[in-house]
């Protein structure tokens, strides 16, 4: 009887853990009852527990399956719930005789023997208390989380401008009168959640203005800001979910397009330096970004729809109670169809409807999105046509990537975007290739090399042209 219960002491604080942290369970009188336990030499605890359930009865099982789950982790509270029920177990005994003389006699025997290693646990676990009441009292929120992003750009531009003279093919090349620059962006996140399946956003956000950083190449990704480092509310928006199949989002400032929807689908968004990698079909001639809302319905594991309305804020925008939520002077929609995957193909069907400059002249654009995952080696790209009435344009992008080259965790990729434009001018166009290299949890390191072509056609604007870049992007995540 003591040898057996030694056994059972031992092995119970385990044995408690796979046992008690199952939701639906109830009490098993033998070890038969539980399917998923038998004596094989790879359970070396099945002695102790067949004690636990037949001699002390304080072992549960899973209630549907009659499984035990051994593997599975326990919390705190599970464990003490179980070990209360057995220690009632034993007391219930020990008031009835259940314990004989020589088994009492181990017990104390042992509780003298391993005095001093339960005294070095109850330190730990007083310590580990203390630790967890000071993070609770120190912590931030107990509804919110920070989140942080910093963005450091340094671009410098090389070879030489050209410069389109006339409506012509030709162009003359001059020494470019861009030098090295540099420009930051930081962003502070503040995420708070009520239910757990929500999510309110504060985003405060400061950046240098950019001045035309890359201009001939559409800008840059990550440098967007008011400048002079002004600290503004950029993001401001609730999410919330309905169900298991429904999201809907209502926003305040900074949600459009693209906001809406669960991808953008190609895997150019995010690592490439340029903005166009965006892609730019989701900004080309849409408005709004004040008050906003939308939604996102699954339809079973991998369809999604996602829709949105954008309307702008201040003068003549939602705010304006002449103009009000609908008679926003600048507006965006969006609708999109996506089939997200876990394998080969992830891929989207957009329309959107907007007009970015405020004059009633609504740019329509329908577009699809393919990405081809073939594990390490990507293939992406977009088509879209838009049209305004009066002008219509077709655009495009193609690209592919390469993941953990060089590096674990790298991302090597290059693509081509056609760029959309209802101008006379030339079809502008961009190219880029980048490397993006995790140096550890919190700072990503981009390189890039980048090629614009956005020709105006006259030499009245010498600020555009073509011109060859090279960028470097440094990521601080927190």
């Amino acid at each position: 009887m003591s040898n057996k219960l030694w056994k059972v002491l031992l092995a119970s604080p385990v044995l408690l853990g796979m046992g008690f942290a199952g939701s639906a369970n109830a009490q098993v009188s033998t070890i038969d009852e539980l399917v998923d336990v038998s004596p094989t030499p790879d359970n070396w605890a099945f002695g102790a527990l067949q004690s636990l359930v037949e001699d002390y009865g304080c072992i549960e099982g899973d209630l549907g399956t009659r499984t035990y789950r051994g593997n599975q982790f326990m919390t705190r509270y599970e464990f003490a719930a179980g070990l209360n029920a057995c220690l009632d177990s034993i007391r219930f005994l020990i008031a009835d005789g259940g314990l004989d003389p020589e088994t009492l006699a181990t017990i104390q025997r042992l509780q003298e023997e391993f005095a001093a290693e339960l005294a070095t646990l109850r330190g730990r676990v007083d310590a580990l208390e203390a630790e967890t009441a000071e993070l609770r009292a120190q912590q931030f929120s107990t509804t919110t989380k920070l989140r942080g992003q910093v963005d450091g750009n340094l671009v410098a531009p090389f070879g030489e401008t050209t410069i389109q003279i006339g409506g012509g093919n030709t162009g003359i090349d001059v020494d470019t009168d861009e030098n090295l620059a540099f420009t930051a962006r930081a962003r502070l996140n503040f995420d708070s959640s009520f239910t757990g399946d929500d999510r309110l956003r504060v985003r405060l956000q400061a950046g240098d203005n950019d001045f035309s950083i890359m201009n001939f190449a559409g800008g840059l990704a990550n440098a967007s800001g008011t400048g002079n480092l002004d600290v503004v509310i950029d993001d401001f928006y609730y999410s919330f979910g309905v169900g298991d199949n429904l999201d809907f989002i209502v926003a305040a400032n900074s949600i459009q397009t693209d906001d809406f929807v669960v991808s953008t689908i190609v895997p150019f968004d995010g690592p490439g330096v340029a903005d166009p990698s965006g892609p730019v079909l989701y900004d080309f001639d849409m408005g709004g970004g004040g008050f906003a809302f939308g939604g996102s319905a699954a339809l079973g594991d991998n369809f999604v729809i996602d829709a949105g309305y954008s309307a702008d804020n201040g003068e003549d925008g939602s705010n304006d109670p002449r103009d009000g939520i609908a008679g926003a002077a600048s507006q965006s929609y969006i609708v999109q169809g996506s089939y997200i995957s876990d394998g080969l193909i992830d891929a989207a069907v957009a329309y959107m409807r907007g007009n970015g400059d405020g004059d009633r002249n609504f740019t329509d654009t329908f577009a699809g999105l393919l990405n081809l995952d073939f594990g390490q080696f990507f293939v992406a790209g977009t088509a879209a046509w838009s049209d305004n009435g009066d002008d219509d344009d077709f655009h495009w992008m193609a690209g592919a990537g390469i993941e953990d080259i060089f590096f674990e965790g790298s991302t090597l990729g290059a693509y081509y975007a056609d760029l959309p434009d209802y101008s006379d001018r030339r079809d502008p166009s961009m190219f880029e290739v980048y490397l993006g290299v995790p140096v550890n949890e919190f700072l990503t390191i981009t390189p890039a090399v980048i090629y614009g072509d956005l020709d105006t056609g006259t030499l009245a604007d010498p600020g555009d042209g073509s011109q060859w870049y090279g960028a470097l992007r440094a990521t601080f995540s927190f």
